[in-house]
């Protein structure tokens, strides 16, 4: 991630920059967006929600562990299941206590 760039705009990948512009675009109508993109109005609202979801994430300043932070941004992308994310940053965890300890980390 470059420094020079904000932590949640560093997030964002191609397409949602796209998205993004379009967006700006047409002003912010969703319609507009709706039908530039060939999708319902419902489709591009998900899809904004999801973006908002993201950036929220990767802006988060009380998470400052930048592990827990890219399993939060894959999870308001839709690109990681709710479950999948608690269980990962659960076994994070449990390995940072243990390496704080100075203890192995057992292997499942």
């Amino acid at each position: 991630m470059r420094s020079d760039i904000p932590r949640w705009l560093a997030a964002l990948n191609d397409e949602d920059l796209q998205f993004l512009k379009r967006f700006l675009l047409v002003s912010g109508s969703l319609k507009a967006l709706a039908e530039a993109y060939g999708v319902s109005y419902p489709t591009v609202r998900a899809r904004l929600d999801r973006l908002i979801a993201k950036v929220t994430a990767a802006d988060d300043a009380s998470v400052t562990d930048p592990f827990r932070r890219q399993v939060q941004i894959l999870l308001a992308d839709g690109r990681l299941a709710p479950s999948a994310a608690r269980e990962l940053i659960r076994a994070h965890a449990q390995t940072l206590r243990e390496s704080e300890k100075g203890g192995k980390v057992s292997e499942q």
